[in-house]
């Protein structure tokens, strides 16, 4: 097959290195910073252990699965492309459309957390001037070319790779008393952990809160977005994956365990993040004003990462004729200018609502957003099962796959299973109910439109770059 590069196209400049911290900066951002309290508060220590190991897992699944499609046909926009092929064309559309409202809704959400951080040193100058700046610094990153972008991003997510080992390191060390708590107190070692049993609650908030867990982890996907535009992409994206799961484990894991050790289960929470309680306790000088540039740093990764994504997903969308062939057009520089245009516009609206109707439309998109991440990843699992049987069928041998998924079909069935438990677990929290109630019928609207809208474009002139 063809790729859209060697049509002038995409093209294919993102190296090894810009995989990988593509992917762990999607990863390492407010589900890691904020949602972790939420989850310790829910479940206990130990629980959240162990929530997060499942999640870890569930990653693990998903990204063996996406590793053999997208080693095997490395194009951009990835996932949706696989679904189309091998669930049916309305599923494709609908991941797509799925996908890049998760990333357009994270981009409001983004920005708006961006100004607050700013305001804590310059508390005169009104959030929206600071979402403005961030609009146009991320935009920028992301039109001057592919390249430029990927150099952003590896810069940003290395900022936060660098504080989450610091961050394990120290609080390890505080945990075991090599750094005294600032009150004096003695080292906790593990009495936070085993101190209200090891699941207080049972088993059941562990359910409820694997969408949240599987949100924290969301973001390893993008190596699947960026095949069609990464250099050699059968020998890359395998290191990518191996690394990017291995690096994975270790920071969350790890960061977890610290948190829990340190932050008593009735202390955690969502009012303030569970790293600034624990700079606190540790009493680390410029604690705040550090993690406060963390923080920045993290949420302009992510909203950069976002852009990138929800960019390419409608560029993908209009490259397989769902959309109008004006998504599709890029400029010199192989960069797709009026998908990554419409998608900015997206997430100043998203921004807006934020501001307009906190409890109400922005509340439903970041509903669908969490839900939509999961419900990609069961699209994932559900392709790879379908192409390997069709690849089997047709006669070819399992050794003219460069990169094989383990354990077939154990691995794409339980990550399917999984995934699908997680969305089941919505139900239980009535906080979290949200997302179904949103979710479900946004599904189903994606599945109308395609039907209604398809014949729109079938008829549409092949599209050129411009």
């Amino acid at each position: 097959m063809q790729t859209q590069q060697e049509n002038g196209q995409l093209k294919r400049t993102m190296k090894t290195r810009h995989l990988i911290m593509l992917s762990l900066g999607g990863v390492i951002g407010t589900g890691l910073f904020f949602n972790t309290g939420y989850i310790i508060s829910t479940t206990g220590a130990a629980g959240t252990l162990l929530a997060y190991l499942i999640g870890a897992l569930v990653v693990w699944l998903v990204m063996q699965c996406l590793g053999e499609l997208s080693v095997a046909m490395p194009e951009t926009g990835a996932f949706h492309v696989y679904a189309a092929r091998y669930l049916g064309p309305a599923t494709g559309y609908t991941v797509a459309w799925l996908y890049w409202l998760t990333w357009t809704v994270a981009l409001g959400s983004s920005f708006t957390a961006a100004g607050f951080c700013m305001q804590y040193w310059f508390p005169q100058v009104p959030v929206w001037t600071w979402c403005v700046v961030f609009c146009v610094v991320i935009f920028g990153l992301n039109v001057i070319s592919t390249r430029f972008f990927a150099e952003g991003e590896f810069w940003f997510s290395l900022v936060k790779v660098i504080t989450i080992i610091a961050f394990i390191i120290l609080g390890g060390a505080a945990v075991f008393g090599f750094i005294p708590m600032q009150d004096g107190s003695p080292a906790p070692g593990l009495s936070n952990i085993t101190a209200e049993g090891w699941f207080p609650h049972g088993g059941l908030p562990i359910l409820m809160t694997m969408v949240a867990v599987n949100f924290a982890f969301s973001g390893t996907e993008l190596i699947g977005i960026a095949a069609g535009e990464t250099q050699n992409p059968h020998k890359v994206i395998p290191v990518a994956i191996r690394t990017t799961i291995a690096r994975l484990i270790i920071f969350f894991i790890g960061t977890v365990f610290v948190l829990a050790a340190l932050i008593p289960m009735q202390q955690a929470g969502v009012e303030k993040s569970p790293f600034v309680l624990v700079f606190e306790k540790v009493g680390i000088p410029y604690a705040a004003d550090i993690f406060n540039f963390v923080i920045l740093t993290a949420i302009l990764s992510a909203a950069n990462s976002g852009l990138y994504a929800s960019g390419r997903m409608l560029w993908s969308l209009s490259n397989e004729k769902t959309l109008p062939r004006c998504f599709a057009r890029v400029n010199k520089n192989g960069v797709p200018l009026t998908a990554l245009s419409v998608s900015m516009l997206g997430g100043v609206l998203a921004l807006f609502s934020s501001v307009i109707a906190p409890d109400t439309v922005f509340v439903a998109l970041s509903a669908i957003s969490g839900f939509a991440v999961v419900a990609v990843w069961i699209s994932i699992c559900a392709s790879h099962f379908v192409f390997r049987r069709r690849h089997l069928q047709s006669g070819q041998l399992l050794s003219a796959l460069q990169y094989r998924a383990p354990w077939y079909p154990l691995v794409p069935v339980l990550g399917f299973i999984l995934c699908v438990v997680a969305c089941v677990g919505l139900w239980f929290d009535p906080s979290q109910r949200i997302a179904l109630y949103c979710g479900l019928p946004f599904v189903a609207l994606c599945y109308g439109a395609y039907y209604l809208t398809r014949n729109m474009t079938s008829q549409e002139p092949e599209h050129v770059a411009e």
